[in-house]
């Protein structure tokens, strides 16, 4: 497939009505994108060609990263939506710097890998993936553990920032910042950062709101980039637990879904972008991926059953990171800083 014709469909989005979020630079970042890890479920082809299809309903926002194994295939839909007429400047396209380039020099050969993987002169946002350099292999069970792997350490980070401050200032990325972080860790960064950052992507759904972090985000001016905002049904088997809870069958979720004629998934869209976050749902069905877009622009949530999903957190945390845990650790919980500590501080 492919060609120009492709990126033209004719019920879809129109994306100068998709909402908007300004970053402290005075950019702005579609409130909705599409996310790009297809799991353990769904191939390279496929996740590209749903980023075809995706641009073709009206996404301008593309959540990629190096780690997912997609970037080449995803970089050739993109270079065949600018040479269809659509203007580099209309996209918002994200990468993020994997934790085994963390070190002295690696964040340049990171970035420029995913460059040229992906097509582009310069990314608009750039992420430091997770916040330390503990790596697991593509696939590994939930029990693998890098011998290697540490806690947090702030200096080690700040190495990695201001490499990543460079690339910023060589003109490679227009916007740097954080994911899977916490109110510690970040608090650390904005005393020592020269650039701080314009995001931070977390896991945010209905019933893993993060109210304490979202107010913090916003609070000092960082956007809120959203993973998993349905739920994540599709995720790995490893990231799995009998404790988990599925957002899309919570009984306040399916009843606004039934007074709206949509998909409980389309609510935790809507609410999500309400809310002041940005989500990026991930589906390789068009179907799906426009009724996701569709809902960030059409039937808002009414002030009432807005309340009535702020009421359902169940702080259910999906993506618990098991795999990045060092020894000593007690548990998965460590990674996230628990009480307002860093572990070993």
């Amino acid at each position: 497939m492919g060609g120009i014709n492709t990126f033209r469909a004719g019920d879809g989005v129109d994306p100068d009505q998709v909402p908007k979020r300004r970053v402290y630079t005075g950019a702005q970042i579609p409130a909705i994108g599409l996310g790009t890890f297809g799991s353990d479920r769904f191939s390279g082809e496929q996740v590209a060609e749903a980023v075809r299809g995706a641009i073709a309903v009206g996404y301008r926002h593309i959540d990629c990263a190096a780690v997912y194994g997609n970037e080449h295939l995803i970089g050739a839909v993109l270079q065949e939506a600018i040479q269809s007429g659509i203007k580099r400047e209309e996209f918002w396209i994200t990468s993020k710097l994997w934790n085994d380039m963390h070190g002295d020099g690696d964040v340049l050969l990171a970035c420029a890998k995913s460059l040229k993987d992906l097509r582009l002169d310069y990314l608009d946002l750039y992420l430091v993936h997770w916040p330390f350099p503990n790596y697991h292999p593509p696939g590994a069970s939930v029990d693998s553990r890098d011998p290697h792997a540490r806690p947090y350490i702030h200096e080690e980070f700040m190495k990695v920032w201001r490499q990543m401050e460079r690339l910023v200032e060589m003109g490679l990325v227009k916007h740097i910042g954080t994911s899977n972080m916490t109110i510690p860790k970040l608090k650390l960064l904005l005393r020592d950062a020269k650039i701080k950052p314009a995001c931070n992507e977390m896991e945010l759904h209905p019933h893993f709101q993060q109210p304490e972090l979202f107010k913090f985000v916003v609070e000092n001016g960082i956007v809120p980039i959203g993973f998993c905002p349905i739920g994540s049904p599709n995720r790995p088997d490893r990231d799995k637990t009998e404790t988990d809870t599925v957002d899309i069958e919570d009984p306040v979720i399916v009843e606004i879904a039934r007074r709206h004629q949509v998909h409980p998934a389309v609510i935790c869209v809507k609410w999500a972008v309400q809310r002041g976050q940005v989500p990026i749902p991930f589906s390789i069905h068009r179907h799906e991926y426009l009724s996701n877009l569709l809902g960030a622009v059409t039937d808002p949530l009414t002030d009432e059953e807005m309340e009535a999903i702020a009421a359902i957190d169940k702080n259910c945390r999906l993506i618990k990171g098991q795999v990045f845990l060092w020894e000593g650790a007690k548990g998965w919980e460590d990674l996230w800083d628990p009480d307002g500590i860093i572990p070993g501080w």
